[in-house]
């Protein structure tokens, strides 16, 4: 086996700059026409018809609107994967840019805007690029490549399957059982030019749960006719907060657990029957998951209960995604190649990741590696600059340039290496 190249290959140079323009096209049009999981329809279209025009014959309709094709080398060599997401969010953009989303649609019963506020748009954009590269090149190319265009990676709604775990289930990997698959993803936390990695667990399991707070209805002005499951509710959440901070060993592993939504009762002057909140659990270590699992549900009914209140918890026996683990000798592998084209001071190792990802499905069949790279702008602090998820996030536009040669060059390094 031939070692990786550890300078920035010559076509990789050229593709960069034939494509750079197309890529930043591609990106603000999908930016400035976002759509929710498992509703990307103008976007898996665009993405279709783009790999049709390089002579493709993409798969559609995957998991609702996933798109896969594979493009066939032109010699021997092993197979590989590439992933980019395509959906975006329920926020309502507040960035001033002129291809800023003005998008709104209704999501859980509330009008929102919808907004690419983790980056998809870019991921898309830049695999779009990779992949006109890669048909380029594809008489030389050694071995074959998967195209992965994945929607719902933020979650299928309510009552819906999606997302990389239901691309699987659909068959992605029966076929085509790639060597390695390889995922990016841009990252407001590192400067635009750097590239963060890490190897073996990397970013966090996740868990979706619900909670339900039972009373019995009464008159504001009487609370002492009902049981008052705001209360009972407000003393659950304070106590939810000792699981983590008091019970967990999070000088092993860190684990957070968050209350994001509430809502009970209608009126000022009305005490209502029940109260229902939603929230999520991070972990990296499933010992950990199931100890503060079986916490949580011992504080939710038992404070519950002492309240005169019944408190019940609900969530899946599974995380809902697992915990993204790079294969440590996948990254060793591949680091040249990022350090290749971002220069090897530019690369940096970074801490795990408390946020969580559906990529982490594909790392469970085939050895994987997942990467950042940076997207904040010089001369803001990225540590201060809004995250991803924020209604203000942005995006330096370098960091499609580097997306895109670092995708590509790690893809025709595996390659060449592997004939």
């Amino acid at each position: 086996m031939q070692s990786l190249v550890a300078q920035t290959r010559p076509e990789v140079d050229a593709a960069a700059e034939r494509l750079k323009a197309d890529v930043v096209s591609w990106r603000r049009d999908f930016h400035q026409h976002p759509e929710l999981s498992n509703r990307e329809e103008r976007t898996a279209a665009k993405v279709a018809a783009h790999l049709r025009k390089l002579g493709l014959k993409p798969q559609t309709g995957v998991a609702h609107h996933g798109v896969v094709a594979v493009i066939e080398g032109g010699k021997p060599g092993p197979k590989i994967a590439l992933r980019a997401d395509m959906d975006a969010l329920p926020v309502t953009e507040k960035a001033d840019l002129p291809f800023a989303s003005k998008v709104t649609t209704e999501f859980n019963g509330q009008q929102t805007g919808v907004m690419h506020a983790c980056g998809h748009d870019a991921h898309t954009a830049i695999l779009m690029g990779v992949a006109e590269a890669l048909v380029a090149m594809r008489s030389d190319l050694p071995g074959q490549v998967m195209l992965i265009f994945q929607p719902a990676e933020e979650g299928a709604p309510a009552s819906e399957e999606g997302g990389a775990s239901l691309m699987l289930k659909e068959g992605l990997f029966k076929d085509f059982k790639p060597d390695a698959v390889l995922g990016l993803h841009v990252f407001s936390t590192l400067p635009a030019g750097t590239i963060g990695y890490r190897k073996g667990p990397f970013m966090a399991a996740s868990d979706f749960f619900s909670v339900e707070v039972t009373g019995r209805q009464t008159h504001g002005s009487r609370p002492w006719g009902g049981i008052d499951p705001i209360v009972a509710s407000a003393a659950v959440i304070d106590n939810l907060q000792s699981v983590v901070s008091r019970r967990t060993d999070i000088a092993s592993l860190p684990a957070v657990l968050t209350i994001g939504s509430i809502h009970g009762g209608i009126r000022n002057n009305i005490i209502p029957d029940d109260v229902k909140m939603l929230g999520t659990l991070r972990t990296f270590d499933d010992g950990q998951r199931k100890r503060i699992v079986a916490d949580m549900r011992n504080v939710i009914e038992s404070v519950a209960h002492a309240h005169g209140a019944k408190g019940e918890l609900s969530i899946g026996e599974a995380a809902g995604n697992p915990v993204t683990y790079n294969d440590p000798a996948l990254t060793t592998r591949v680091l040249p190649s990022l350090q290749a084209v971002a220069g090897a001071d530019k690369v940096v190792e970074m801490p795990l990741i408390t946020g969580a990802e559906d990529f982490s499905w594909y790392a469970k069949e085939v050895p994987a590696l997942f990467f950042f790279v940076g997207s904040t702008a010089p001369g803001i602090d990225p540590l201060t600059a809004p995250s991803n998820h924020s209604p203000l996030f942005t995006m330096d536009e370098s960091a499609l340039d580097l997306g895109l040669r670092a995708m590509l060059q790690a893809s025709l390094d595996y390659l060449e290496a592997g004939r």
